[in-house]
């Protein structure tokens, strides 16, 4: 079977928990969450999905499905997912409006706090989640995402983070950047946007190309991994029959 780009873009979201063991997967928005669920269901198995709403479940639930279908293993109100927070046993993935090459996200508003030109989410829990876990954040559109500087700080990058003592930088960790033309990390000495793969097709030029700053290369860029057969059964049968991931590529 021959995969796609929002296919491929799952597989690599869902590679970022690739040995999480028991930890509270916490994928936010539709792409993210699929990816969640399939890595849960090839190969890490110990994942702690919820259905996204209150309720942490057993099975391959399809994104959008009625909880009842699945095994509930637990009542999980958002009030209780702090306590997955502050105990550091939670990766979470986020999007943003604007990074820059040290990782610091955006997604409060553009243009002056205090007078923005557009007003987004806000900061979130984005600062804490920085702080006490690890964070993969999912980009559709790199060209229009990475900048800079960002506007507002929601979420703290390694520049930043670097100024705090060291029992605040302790479980700081940005695990993965994906976005539509690649995977990135920061396992750079200085802590920059690095080029960890990049998905079939998209060249090391046109990457940098949608990148205002430089990014960092190390070695020889490999070629985002592909779907197996299997991914690809459930993503298209199991977790998205309806294709609800293909509306962020549109």
């Amino acid at each position: 079977m021959t995969a796609t780009l929002d296919e491929i873009c799952v597989v690599a979201l869902a590679e970022a928990f690739r040995g999480d063991g028991e930890v509270l997967c916490n994928p936010m928005g539709p792409l993210p969450v699929i990816a969640g669920r399939l890595a849960r269901a090839s190969f890490e198995p110990g994942l702690m999905l919820t259905d996204t709403i209150a309720y942490a479940i057993e099975g391959n639930l399809p994104l959008g499905g009625d909880p009842s279908t699945a095994v509930i293993e637990g009542y999980m109100p958002f009030r209780t997912v702090f306590d997955q927070v502050w105990s550091g046993k939670r990766h979470v993935v986020m999007g943003a409006s604007q990074m820059d090459q040290y990782g610091n996200q955006n997604f409060a508003a553009i243009g002056p706090y205090r007078k923005p030109k557009a007003q987004l989410l806000g900061l979130r829990g984005a600062p804490g989640n920085l702080l006490n876990h690890p964070t993969t954040y999912w980009i559709p559109n790199q060209a229009r995402t990475f900048s800079n500087t960002v506007d507002v700080v929601s979420a703290p990058g390694y520049d930043r983070i670097a100024q705090l003592p060291e029992a605040s930088r302790r479980h700081f960790e940005i695990r993965r950047v994906v976005t539509n033309l690649g995977a990135y990390d920061f396992d750079t000495e200085d802590r920059r946007m690095r080029v960890r793969s990049l998905h079939p097709g998209v060249s090391l030029e046109q990457a940098q190309e949608a990148s205002p700053f430089e990014l960092a290369v190390t070695g020889d860029v490999g070629e985002s991994r592909l779907p197996t057969d299997e991914e690809l059964r459930l993503i298209r049968e199991v977790f998205d029959p309806s294709g609800v991931r293909k509306a962020e590529f549109r």
